[in-house]
């Protein structure tokens, strides 16, 4: 283990570890200009010109920063900046603990497919509607319907700083994690039905879809081992927008079918699909996906070090969390709904989430750091 010692006022002082420099250069009883000695090297330096100079910067950085956090969306990236991203998660490609970044990190890929998604929907759109074309609703509904989720599922991928989860890993998140959630969702609900939605029963629904979702949050984290908090948002955010995006599917054909029924109109239908479709994409990024994603961080959280079991499900830790996507939950779904024309309500709540979101985020960094500079203080010199 390193051994560090630094002059004050001509005397050497220490040994210190690695963690302990670097909080003593936090606390600004260390700066750059101190002179340091890292033993067995006899030979005295700037604190400036270690190696734990920088990692002592960035060890500042996961401080909450919303604004650089989306400052490379509007950049112009290279092709093999975005294939750098998509191989992540591999056994040649996952870092180092000791080398994982724990900056706030530049998320813009999610960007770039979410535009790929926008395109093929008005393409979609034009076909359905300039040419009198039945045959693209399909698609129509299939890309509206998942273009916001899988996007802001990309954006908690590209947040994953341990790089450790492929994806292929998301992809089968997204697809068998999200129906999955789907299925253990109707199997609580057919154990305890919920009628109309008033307060109480608003109440249930979150509490069995939050559940639901849980319930294979829990299962993927298990089979990972996944002991970073932003692991547990990243796994989260795929079981839920799997889940956000059939439920959404399904949503726009059941309305559309039924306008159609209703009204005998297809026109009527085709516009209740298309309200449909966009009041419940631009929703999501407050809904299902992100309340998921403070699941799986609420998970990892509890288990700490320790493989996920039934016990920590039900510790202080866990729903000191977890009550926070259930609450969401019912609030969005209650009769209580000041100013809906303008969608008051959920406007508040996502805002309110993506507070909590950042604080995760956070949290995970910090988790990395004193976890990366635990690692470097056991290599050998």
């Amino acid at each position: 283990m390193s051994e560090w010692y630094f002059k004050k006022n001509e005397q050497k002082v220490g040994p210190f570890t690695n963690v302990e420099m670097i909080a003593l250069y936090k606390k600004k009883e260390i700066n750059d200009l101190t002179l340091v000695q890292k033993s067995p090297h006899p030979e005295w330096v700037a604190f400036k010109q270690t190696e734990l100079h920088q990692h002592a910067l960035n060890h500042g950085n996961s401080e909450l920063k919303i604004g650089n956090l989306f400052s490379a969306v509007f950049k112009k990236h290279s092709k093999e900046e975005g294939e750098k991203v998509f191989i992540a998660g591999t056994k040649y490609t996952t870092p180092a603990t000791s080398d994982i970044p724990h900056t706030w990190p530049h998320p813009w890929v999610f960007s770039r497919v979410f535009l790929v998604l926008i395109i093929t929907y008005f393409l979609l759109l034009a076909c359905t509607y300039l040419f009198d074309n039945s045959n693209t609703i399909p698609g129509l509904m299939v890309i509206g319907s998942f273009a916001v989720p899988f996007s802001v599922l990309l954006f908690f991928f590209e947040t994953n700083a341990p790089r450790n989860i492929s994806v292929f890993d998301v992809v089968k998140m997204f697809f068998i994690g999200g129906v999955a959630a789907l299925v253990a969702t109707l199997v609580i609900y057919s154990i305890i039905p919920v009628g109309k939605l008033n307060y109480f029963n608003a109440l249930l629904v979150g509490f069995i879809e939050e559940t639901g979702k849980m319930i294979i949050v829990a299962l993927f984290i298990r089979s990972l081992n996944s002991k970073y908090i932003l692991n547990g948002l990243l796994i989260g955010a795929a079981v839920g927008a799997g889940f956000a995006a059939f439920e959404s599917l399904g949503y726009a054909f059941n309305y559309s079918v039924d306008a159609a029924f209703l009204f005998k109109d297809i026109h009527i239908a085709g516009e209740t699909m298309m309200n449909v479709i966009f009041s419940r994409g631009w929703q999501s990024i407050g809904g299902h996906v992100v309340w998921a994603a403070i699941t799986g961080a609420a998970l990892v959280i509890a288990k700490g070090d320790q493989k996920l079991g039934m016990n920590h499900i039900f510790t202080g830790t866990f729903w000191k969390w977890f009550i926070i996507p259930i609450a969401l939950h019912f609030v969005w779904d209650c009769p209580f709904n000041p100013l809906p024309a303008i969608a008051f309500k959920q406007i508040v709540l996502i805002v309110i989430v993506w507070f909590v979101i950042l604080r995760l985020i956070s949290k995970g960094l910090k988790q990395v750091s004193v976890i990366s500079a635990a690692s470097k203080a056991t290599k050998p010199n």
